[in-house]
């Protein structure tokens, strides 16, 4: 496993990473009821003899916009020594489910741009970094919101790429689950897992940092 024994890691994104966490920061009981409680849960059972501090500090409605407002008292004043970005989803789905509030729109430069500069400023103080991808619960490649939320992750993956970060390919994760499953079996509305959904994403996080 790539973690330390002892290391704080801190989980970052939207309403899929906040899940009901409690405030200011997630911890312990406080983790929420998504894939950030489970990752935890499988630290702590799988080997006691090396504890993982967690936090959670994702916040619902989140864009990357949002990260980099908060982004100083939420990861910076908090000195993880692993963090883990999950954020995009929000980005892509204003431009969908509300194409005329176009000042909510993060376009795919911006959210580039934006996404690299915080990572730029944070590499150097973090043992390790996890980049996880948007991702849109739909076998249509063609849909016109899958397209896109494949554009912004491929994003994703060059920015671990560049920076040295563990990539967690989150729509991989669906895509494998979509080949027995229907995607309402996950999702709702395509965007927020249920828990086999999160149990998916936290899987898929574990492996990536050779933890399970």
């Amino acid at each position: 496993m790539q973690l330390n024994p002892h290391s704080k890691l801190l989980f970052i994104g939207d309403s899929i990473t906040d899940c009901d966490r409690e405030r200011p920061v997630g911890e312990g009981n406080g983790l929420g009821r998504g894939y950030v409680s489970l990752v935890n849960a499988w630290l702590a059972a799988a080997d006691p003899a090396r504890p993982i501090r967690v936090l959670n500090v994702g916040t619902s409605g989140n864009t990357v916009r949002d990260l980099e407002a908060r982004w100083q008292t939420d990861v910076l004043d908090l000195h993880p020594h692993w963090l883990s970005v999950m954020i995009g989803i929000n980005d892509v789905w204003r431009q969908f489910d509300s194409p005329l509030q176009t000042e909510s729109h993060v376009g795919l430069e911006e959210y580039s741009a934006t996404l690299e500069r915080l990572i730029r400023a944070t590499r150097p103080r973090l043992q390790g970094l996890v980049l996880m991808t948007p991702y849109f619960i739909e076998t249509n490649l063609a849909d016109a919101m899958r397209a896109r939320m494949d554009a912004y992750g491929a994003v994703v993956g060059q920015l671990a790429e560049k920076y040295q970060a563990v990539i967690v390919d989150t729509q991989a994760a669906f895509d494998g689950a979509l080949q027995s499953m229907h995607p309402m079996s996950l999702a709702w509305d395509r965007i927020h897992p249920n828990l086999t959904g999160h149990m998916l994403l936290a899987r898929a996080f574990l492996a990536a940092l050779e933890a399970a």
